[in-house]
């Protein structure tokens, strides 16, 4: 039967699953570590490493399955800086500190919550700040980048060869995105990134077929389409969109887990408890929360361990805390 190959590049790990297209069943999967490079010229992800894993992935795949088209999730505060050929500069993990040494001009520069709905985060996890830090630390190689491509859309480039924006990974506590107005944020537009992004495409919109290269290494038909790619928590979010009337919450859990109110009210968001908007794949303002629970769990279960709803129930009944939480200044205790 044909089957969609979903990428998935989590802060954690990279995915590849491969869903039957008419069921929806998982019929495979495959993972390795995300993984991340200590430098020069600082802590950045590997994305050699993806992409060769992705077309062995997508290799093996062929062989065993009919490939009807590729879908891509990622996770946000990542962009790519494409210059004239390939990276201008490494993709920043947002987890460096690196946009942290020029924190006070950009808490000067960045707009105020009431427009983005984006609450300020530390290191780069909004991605103006590691967008302003870019900016003013590596200046000559920053004049070369011709395109900014969030995180989901530059692995569909990456395939495809299109380049687009996207609103999911646009609105994703980036300060770059004003969610009630459905435009650009003050500070993209004095800084003049706003002109760096590509064109704005639907999620689930066609890029279009994968690249004659792709083709080849990975043996998939070449006119195999690519659609344009969403933030990983809205993809948990949009199957639910037409399904259930508002109001309702869906939890997607991970690396981070984010609860997401469909129909909460946006006036009761607290910046400084890291409740945020983020916008779904309608472009809509959606009240969220978040936590780095899956992080948590490797801090505090490092050997992996196996979690039970009784061990849940018993934890719950003794009131017991991790209060503050082991990964600072996130999550509503940060």
């Amino acid at each position: 039967m044909p089957a969609i190959a979903v990428i998935d590049i989590g802060k954690t790990n990279a995915k590849l699953a491969l869903i039957d297209r008419a069921t929806g069943a998982t019929l495979d999967w495959v993972a390795r570590p995300s993984g991340a490079l200590a430098g020069p010229p600082y802590r950045h992800l590997d994305t050699e490493g993806t992409w060769a894993f992705l077309l062995a992935s997508l290799r093996a795949q062929a062989r065993r399955h009919d490939v009807a088209g590729i879908a891509v999730t990622a996770h946000g505060a990542t962009a790519a800086l494409l210059g004239t050929e390939g990276l201008a500069l490494p993709v920043l993990d947002y987890e460096d500190a690196g946009p942290d040494a020029l924190a006070a001009g950009y808490d000067r520069a960045r707009p105020h919550f009431a427009e983005t709905l984006s609450p300020r985060l530390p290191a780069g996890l909004n991605l103006g700040a590691q967008l302003w830090w870019q900016a003013r630390a590596f200046p000559q190689a920053f004049g070369q980048v011709r395109a900014v491509l969030t995180w989901p859309q530059y692995w569909s480039w990456r395939l495809t060869g299109v380049a687009a924006s996207e609103v999911t990974s646009l609105g994703c506590h980036t300060d770059l995105w004003a969610p009630l107005a459905g435009r650009f944020s003050s500070l993209a537009v004095a800084e003049g990134w706003d002109r760096l992004f590509p064109p704005l495409r639907p999620a689930a919109s066609v890029l279009g077929p994968i690249l004659p290269a792709v083709a080849a290494a990975t043996g998939l038909d070449p006119a195999t389409p690519v659609a344009c790619g969403i933030h990983d928590s809205n993809a948990s979010l949009l199957p639910w969109l037409d399904a259930v009337e508002p109001p309702f919450t869906v939890i997607s859990s991970g690396t981070w887990t984010v609860v997401m109110t469909v129909g909460g009210d946006l006036a009761r968001l607290d910046p400084a408890r890291d409740s945020l908007a983020n916008v779904d794949a309608l472009g809509r303002p959606v009240a969220a929360a978040r936590f780095m629970a899956g992080r948590e769990h490797e801090l505090l279960v490092p050997d992996g361990g196996t979690a039970t709803l009784a061990g849940a129930a018993e934890v719950l009944a003794a009131g017991v805390l991790a209060v503050p939480p082991f990964v600072p200044g996130v999550g509503p205790f940060g």
